[in-house]
């Protein structure tokens, strides 16, 4: 980072704005360049401040109520999370006092509040990290909270919170041997056989990226495809594909794969991943309604969904969004269970699953989809996979994975995952 560690200050400044002002995802705006001039020290440090800051950002707000007769306008209160954040973490207050106040100051709109602001963050600095620690694990929006509380209650959304507010550590799938990968890399072996790594740094340094030994993918998102056992010459269509990491599961195991996506961005980015994994498969541009071969012995439906399973990784998740798609998302999620049923061979299997929190995502779409065809057959059986418990089967017969599972791990993304038998 560079001495006054303002560039990457003021670039997640700006990606704070732009997340919950505009709701824009913070992968949507680091692919639009918002990071591109910064070094690539400074480049690290604006995500990872920006991301720390959406994670407490809760805890910062109930922090800084005490100091503050009305609330500022949002680019003054979005310095004050930052600076508040980062004085809890144990930065040195001159600099982060310094910083917000010179860039609330450089704004025409707010300069006058530069006082204001220098004034609140002193005062944090007093309070310190032994303050900040004290505070409750951050509350997750109310728009997204009180349904998963409604799901789950309060106790469990509780648990979640706490392993969102921790992150996620770096999941790996190997291409081959899990074990030797994970030697090589300093991982350890999950009980589901993806390599977990704490405190990666830089992807592409990582021992055995370039030459392919394995991809990035969350330990929960790669249980999917072990549910289908081995996979050796069947003929598996990957309804969804991007980013690709269930299609490179399915091509190490032998599979002969189709992979599908709307995007031709997207699935640029999965031939890029086969490429270098040395792996194969047939890539479609298509929307997955419009893409009508048949016969395929699996189809596997990671179907698009609100992705609030992610937030441990994506904490910008429930502040660019508010939950108004819900129901665009889960009519499609129905209407592609329909569609890809039509594209499985008789006595084929069908793979539903969704990086959602959300019943309705979920358990609720597979039990619908038994009312609308009576005849399918859930193989609850396909989920007796090491690393799960029991207890996370559900009634209907799919597997609910939470990221308060396994926290002695450093949990998992929340998943729901059922296996469905076509009738012959």
């Amino acid at each position: 980072m560079t001495q006054t560690g303002l560039p990457a200050r003021r670039t997640a400044h700006y990606l704070l704005m732009q997340i919950i002002e505009e709701g824009r995802l913070l992968a949507e705006l680091v692919g639009a360049g918002a990071l591109s001039r910064l070094e690539a020290e400074d480049r690290a440090r604006a995500q990872r401040l920006a991301n720390d800051t959406l994670r407490g950002l809760d805890r910062a707000d109930r922090m800084l109520k005490p100091f503050l007769k009305k609330s500022p306008p949002l680019f003054v209160m979005n310095a004050l999370r930052l600076g508040t954040v980062e004085l809890g973490e144990g930065e040195a207050a001159h600099g982060v006092v310094n910083a917000y106040v010179e860039i609330v100051a450089r704004n025409k709109r707010t300069q006058a509040m530069k006082g204001l602001v220098n004034a609140v963050l002193r005062k944090m600095a007093s309070a310190g990290p032994e303050e900040w620690s004290k505070r409750p694990v951050p509350l997750t929006p109310g728009w997204l909270r009180q349904p998963l509380v409604s799901a789950w209650g309060r106790d469990a959304v509780s648990a979640m919170e706490s392993a969102h507010f921790a992150g996620a550590p770096l999941d790996l799938t190997a291409k081959g041997d899990a074990k030797a990968v994970a030697n090589a890399v300093g991982g350890q072996v999950l009980p589901s056989g993806s390599i977990r790594i704490q405190d990666a740094g830089q992807v592409t340094q990582i021992a055995g990226y370039a030459t392919g030994d394995w991809w990035v993918q969350d330990a929960a998102a790669a249980i999917p495809v072990k549910a289908l056992g081995g996979v050796k010459g069947l003929k598996v269509l990957d309804l969804c594909a991007a980013p690709g990491g269930k299609t490179m599961q399915l091509a190490a195991g032998g599979a002969e794969v189709t992979a599908v996506d709307l995007s031709a961005k997207r699935m640029e980015r999965v031939e890029e991943n086969l490429t270098r994994v040395g792996l194969t498969a047939r890539t479609v541009v298509s929307d997955a309604f419009d893409f009508a071969e048949d016969g395929f012995d699996v189809v596997l439906l990671d179907a698009p969904c609100s992705a609030t399973g992610t937030i441990r990784r994506h904490p910008d998740l429930p502040y660019a969004k508010d939950g108004s798609e819900f129901g665009t998302l889960i009519a499609q999620q129905e209407a592609l269970i329909d569609h890809a049923l039509n594209l499985i061979k008789p006595g084929g299997r069908l793979v539903f699953c969704t990086c959602s929190l959300l019943p309705d995502e979920g358990e609720v779409q597979i039990e619908e989809a038994l009312q609308r065809h009576p005849k399918l057959k859930v193989l609850t059986e396909a989920l007796d996979l090491p690393g799960i418990d029991k207890s996370w089967k559900t009634t209907e017969g799919g597997l609910r994975l939470r990221p308060d599972y396994w926290s002695e791990l450093g949990g998992m993304d929340g998943f729901y995952i059922a296996v469905i038998e076509k009738p012959a």
